[in-house]
């Protein structure tokens, strides 16, 4: 098994984002993601289901729980200590998809 390290080290830089933010398909907003440390690997992975998938849904969600590799059954075994992986399980749980916006970085 790859380690999420080595799988995040393949995936597009993301210095040009500034979050994402996730929105439930009512259009209600379901989070964001930040790129600060503690979360930018999480951003890089989401930013790359959105580009491969043009949605975060079911299949999208499985891919990312393969991608965070050592962390999804981390994060199986502790629900909470990890959210970001959390709210994929609960993607595939529910059936439910969300839709993204990319905020990019502001230039000062």
């Amino acid at each position: 098994m790859k380690k999420f390290s080595d799988i995040l080290a393949n995936l597009e830089p993301i210095e040009h984002i500034q979050k994402l933010e996730l929105f439930n398909k009512d259009g209600s907003k379901a989070g964001e993601i930040e790129n600060k440390p503690g979360s930018a690997g999480s951003l890089k992975l989401y930013h790359h289901l959105w580009k491969k998938w043009g949605i975060i849904n079911n299949e999208a969600a499985k891919d990312g729980l393969d991608l965070y590799a050592e962390h999804t059954d981390d994060a199986a075994g502790n629900p909470g200590k990890h959210p970001n992986i959390d709210r994929l399980f609960g993607l595939v749980a529910r059936n439910e998809e969300l839709t993204v916006n990319v905020v990019k970085q502001t230039l000062h």
